[in-house]
C-alpha cells in the first residue's frame, strides 16, 4: 500500500472508463473517490481533502473546463489533470490558462496516468505530517507551504497571535531539503534591544563587557538549516538595517569581529502586524519588507477554519492528557459543540490552554462543557449564536450524561443552529452577504451549512 494518505478524485461520466481508472489506481495501491460529474466533484471537494483531481473534459451539465475554474476559485493550489479524447488545441490552451497541470489524451496507458499523478499530486499534509489540517482553508495553507518548502525562497508568515505561525514554519522546514539541518527560532520581541544584535549575529571575545569567550549567533547556529525570525516587526530600526545586509550578502559578521561568515540558511519571518501598515508608519524598513516578502503566507484565524477546532482539541486532549496523567479522557459531544461555538480570540494557543484546564477540572473520563470554562463572546454576533445560551446555562451534573442524552443534546443544538441560520437568511431577504455579516460567520461556513441543509431537505435556492 502506498504511504500517501490523501485520496485521488476521479471525475468521469463514462462508467466503463471510470471503472478502468479505478482499477488502475487500486492496483497501484492508491485510494480514490470516483464521481460522474462536476457537481458531485465540488460536493466531495467541500467535504474531503485530495492530493489531485483527474477529470474528463467533455461532461454534462458541467464540463471539465468549468469544473477546473470552480476548483481554482475554491482550492487554488489543488492540482488538476484533464482527460480528453479530442486533441483540440484551443481546449488545451484554455485549460492551461485556467490552471490545469497537464492533459491526458484518451486512450492512455495506465502508466501514463500514474506518471501524471506522481508528478503533480500534493503530498499528504494531515496528522501524519505533524499537523492537523481538516478545514479546507488549512488544507490550502499547508498545500501552499508544501510547495514553497521545495524551494529556498524566504517566507513571510502573517496572522493573528496564536494562530500557529511557528507550526507552519516547522512544517516548511520538515518538508524541505534542509530537514536534516537545524531549525533555530528566535523571538525578536522577547529579547532586549541591547542583547538582540549579539544574539542574532554572535560576538567575539572581548567585544563588550562580559564577553568572556566567542559565541556564534542564531544565524550561524542555523547553518545548513532554517532560521525563524519570530515577530520580526518588533526589531529596532537600527538592527533592521544590519539584518537587511545579512539577507543581501548571505554572510554575517559577529559583534567585534572582522571576518564575515558565509551563510547557507533558509529564512522564515513571522509577524502578527499588518506589515504594509508598519512600513507606512515608519516602524519597519520598506526595503527589508520586500526582502522578506518573497513568498507571503497569510495564516487564517481559528474562527476562519472551524472544521479544525474539534480535531485540534482532540489532539491536545491526547497530548496533554498523557502528560497530566489523564490518559483515556475524551471530549463529550456537548463539549465539542461548545468548542465550535466559541470565538477563539486567542486562536490555537487559547484552545490549547482551555483543553489543559479542562483536563485538570474534569473529575471523570469525559470533558463536559462546564469543564471548559469558556467565557461568553463580547460581541452580539456569534457564528452559532443560538448555541451560546445553551453552552452558558448552568449544567446539572456532576455525573456524565448517557450516550442517548448526549446525542439528543447534540441534535437539539443542531436544530437550533439550523433554524437560526435559515431565519436570519429569510430576514435579510436571502442576501448571503447580509446574512454573513449578521451571523458573524465566513462565506465558506455559510455555503457549507446551506449545502448541508439543502441535502437534508430543509433549504432550497
Amino acid at each position: 500500500m502506498s504511504e500517501h494518505q490523501l485520496p485521488i478524485l476521479v471525475v468521469e461520466d463514462d462508467p466503463s472508463l471510470r471503472e478502468a481508472i479505478g482499477d488502475t489506481l487500486e492496483l497501484a495501491g492508491r485510494s480514490y473517490i470516483a464521481v460522474e460529474g462536476g457537481n458531485e466533484a465540488l460536493k466531495v471537494l467541500g467535504e474531503k481533502a485530495f492530493s489531485i483531481v483527474v477529470s474528463d473534459v467533455r461532461m454534462m451539465p458541467m464540463d471539465g473546463i468549468t469544473l477546473l475554474k470552480e476548483i481554482r476559485a475554491r482550492l487554488p493550489h489543488l492540482p488538476v489533470v484533464l482527460m480528453t479524447a479530442y486533441a483540440e488545441v484551443d481546449k488545451a490552451v484554455d485549460a492551461m490558462r485556467s490552471g490545469a497541470c497537464d492533459f491526458l489524451l484518451k486512450p492512455f496507458e495506465p502508466k501514463a496516468l500514474l506518471a501524471h499523478i506522481r508528478k503533480y499530486e500534493l503530498p499528504d499534509t494531515g496528522e501524519s505530517a505533524g499537523v492537523v489540517a481538516v478545514d479546507p482553508a488549512s488544507r490550502e495553507l499547508f498545500s501552499m507551504a508544501q510547495r514553497v518548502a521545495q524551494t529556498d525562497a524566504t517566507v513571510l508568515l502573517t496572522g493573528e497571535s496564536g494562530v500557529g505561525k511557528e507550526v507552519v514554519a516547522r512544517f516548511i522546514h520538515r518538508q524541505s531539503a534542509r530537514k536534516s539541518g537545524p531549525f533555530v527560532a528566535i523571538n525578536c520581541a522577547a529579547i532586549p534591544d541591547s542583547l538582540l544584535e549579539a544574539t542574532l549575529f554572535g560576538y567575539e571575545k572581548g567585544a563588550f563587557t562580559g564577553a568572556q569567550q566567542a559565541q556564534a549567533g542564531k544565524f550561524e547556529q542555523a547553518q545548513d538549516g532554517t532560521l525563524l525570525l519570530d515577530e520580526v516587526t518588533e526589531m529596532p530600526l537600527g538592527l533592521q538595517a544590519k539584518l537587511l545586509r545579512v539577507l543581501q550578502e548571505r554572510e554575517v559578521e559577529r559583534v567585534g569581529g572582522k571576518k564575515p561568515v558565509p551563510l547557507n540558511i533558509r529564512i522564515i519571518a513571522t509577524s502578527n502586524r499588518e506589515m504594509a501598515e508598519a512600513v507606512a508608519k515608519g516602524v519597519f524598513r520598506e526595503d527589508l519588507y520586500y526582502r522578506l516578502n518573497v513568498f507571503p503566507v497569510a495564516i487564517p484565524s481559528l474562527r476562519e477554519r472551524r472544521e479544525d477546532i474539534v480535531p485540534i482539541a482532540r489532539s491536545f486532549v491526547v497530548e496533554h492528557g498523557g502528560r497530566l496523567g489523564r490518559a483515556g479522557v475524551s471530549l463529550s459531544p456537548a463539549a465539542e459543540i461548545a468548542l465550535q461555538s466559541h470565538a477563539w480570540p486567542g486562536n490555537v494557543r487559547e484552545l490549547e490552554n482551555v483543553v489543559q484546564r479542562a483536563l485538570i477540572m474534569a473529575p471523570a473520563s469525559s470533558i463536559l462543557p462546564e469543564h471548559l470554562m469558556l467565557k461568553p463572546r463580547p460581541s452580539a454576533t456569534v457564528e452559532v449564536s443560538v448555541s451560546q445560551p445553551i453552552v452558558n446555562e448552568p449544567l446539572p451534573a456532576p455525573s456524565a450524561p448517557t450516550l442517548q442524552e448526549s446525542e439528543k443534546r447534540v441534535d437539539n443544538m443542531r436544530d437550533l443552529e439550523r433554524d437560526h441560520i435559515l431565519r436570519t437568511l429569510a430576514e435579510v431577504g436571502g442576501s448571503r452577504k447580509m446574512a454573513i455579516e449578521r451571523l458573524g460567520i465566513s462565506e465558506r461556513t455559510l455555503r457549507y451549512k446551506l449545502q448541508q441543509y439543502r441535502d437534508e431537505g430543509f433549504f432550497k435556492d
